[in-house]
């Protein structure tokens, strides 16, 4: 009989060390939790409290992981073995209830089939209602098609940018997020500015554009988003030849991979992605409780 557990790391370092190999093998489906880890172990991701860090074994093999820096969604691997779910259900029970009585989970975000089970164990124990907030698709770029030409160029943002980033990243979060990420925006911005793992970029085109990230570090790739052109200025192409030319940019600086994640709902970016080259690679749901 296999014999099912969940190990709890210290830390990233510890975590990757355990479960690198798993989590790297499938890259492009853990870009997510590559990043965080790789910022946890960097100090580049900044948490307020302690993050939750879980790996499923069956035996002494690894066949989960699950990764939460709060106030954000617990984030889950692919799972070689499904059984494992109600047992890291279970475990981010017990991290929640140790955190006081004002802890909270607010979401889990992951494969979208094994999402849809830790969403349906987590209200069968908590008796907190989930509801799917978008089903998005993880994308890999290895080469860039160039897109058709937009009047402008592209750099990178400024300090003097800094209103229209703060108002860009609301904009963007209230529209594609529902308004459901709980950060200060001008915080991110400045991060964005601050020349650390993850840059803003703007198409120009007599002034801004169009606006796009890229950063979060993998071992092979970096991950764009978020990507945002404002109503009035969509429709011109700006947006597939910023993202273009900063996944370029990413691959003659040594990355193999980029990735980005695309709400499903949105096929007006689904396709501007596709056309310059990114390929999809599989489906993630965001449930929020």
């Amino acid at each position: 009989m296999t014999a099912l557990r969940v190990v709890r790391p210290t830390d990233a370092g510890e975590l990757l060390s355990l479960a690198g190999d798993f989590l790297v093998a499938r890259e492009a489906e853990h870009n997510l939790i590559l990043g965080i880890l790789l910022g946890l172990r960097t100090g580049a991701t900044i948490v307020g409290e302690q993050p939750y860090l879980a790996v499923g074994m069956a035996d002494d093999t690894v066949v989960a992981v699950a990764v939460r820096t709060p106030p954000w969604n617990v984030v889950i691997s692919e799972v070689d073995e499904t059984a494992i779910l109600p047992g890291l259900v279970r475990d981010v029970a017990v991290d929640l209830a140790a955190r006081g009585p004002d802890a909270n989970l607010r979401g889990v975000i992951g494969p979208a089939g094994e999402a849809a089970t830790f969403a349906r164990l987590w209200a069968a124990a908590s008796g907190d209602q989930p509801r799917l907030a978008f089903t998005e698709r993880i994308f890999r770029l290895e080469r860039v098609r160039p897109p058709r030409p937009a009047p402008g160029t592209w750099r990178p943002a400024r300090s003097a940018d800094r209103d229209v980033l703060v108002a860009w990243l609301t904009a963007f979060n209230d529209e594609a997020l529902e308004g459901g990420e709980p950060v200060d925006m001008a915080v991110m911005a400045d991060r964005l500015l601050a020349g650390g793992p993850r840059q803003a970029y703007f198409w120009d085109d007599d002034g801004p554009a169009s606006m796009a990230a890229v950063g979060s570090p993998t071992p092979h790739g970096a991950r764009v988003g978020p990507v945002y052109t404002p109503p009035e200025r969509r429709g011109r192409g700006y947006a597939g030849n910023l993202v273009a030319a900063i996944s370029q940019a990413q691959l003659d600086a040594g990355r193999r991979w980029l990735f980005l994640f695309t709400d499903l709902a949105n096929p007006t970016s689904n396709h501007v992605y596709q056309a310059i080259g990114y390929e999809a690679v599989r489906d993630v749901a965001d449930w929020r409780f």
